[in-house]
């Protein structure tokens, strides 16, 4: 079973993969590849670059490239999370394994940009306004950039993440029961 998850910035994907991660799967973040590439090219690690980095890639190899870098490391693994889907083309890639199915998960702006700010990683220490505006970015029309809202669409479940954390991980529960029935 592989297990894609989309939504915007502080929605509680990586709480998500985390808790998986304690289950016995395999994690693996997209963001990851691109983290490797500014570190590569020192440049400051926030999420300006990474949008960049990510479009960049997309660009000189193709809309669907972090998906298929990620398919490559979790091949012959039983159980795989897959975070920071974040364009069509990666998730018509990860589709192609008949296992795998995509997990949006909401927040209102509000409390993601209240998470994010707790949360104090490097280049989030940004104001609300600046918040949206960099959100905007990540919802382009150009199909070799981020398309945030387009995979929100095509997720297979929807996660209204608004609670708890715990309520956060009865819903994961719910969808694992459901999904290893079939």
């Amino acid at each position: 079973m592989i297990i894609g998850f989309t939504g915007k910035n502080g929605a509680g994907k990586t709480i998500v993969i985390d808790y998986l991660k304690s289950k016995g799967f395999e994690t693996f973040s997209l963001s990851d590849i691109l983290r490797e590439e500014i570190r590569k090219k020192g440049l400051v690690e926030e999420r300006e670059n990474l949008i960049k980095i990510g479009n960049e890639l997309r660009e000189k190899y193709g809309p669907g490239i972090l998906a298929k870098l990620a398919l490559d490391k979790v091949e012959k693994i039983d159980n795989v999370a897959i975070d920071s889907i974040r364009n069509l083309y990666e998730i018509e890639e990860l589709r192609k394994n008949k296992d795998f199915i995509l997990i949006g998960i909401e927040a209102p702006v509000e409390l993601r940009y209240k998470r994010i700010v707790e949360r104090k990683r490097i280049g989030e220490n940004i104001s609300l306004e600046q918040f949206i505006e960099i959100e905007e970015k990540e919802n382009s029309n150009d199909e070799k950039k981020q398309q945030l809202n387009k995979c929100l669409e095509l997720a297979d479940k929807i996660i209204e993440n608004i609670g708890g954390i715990e309520e956060l991980y009865q819903k994961i529960d719910i969808i694992l029961k459901d999904y290893q029935k079939d």
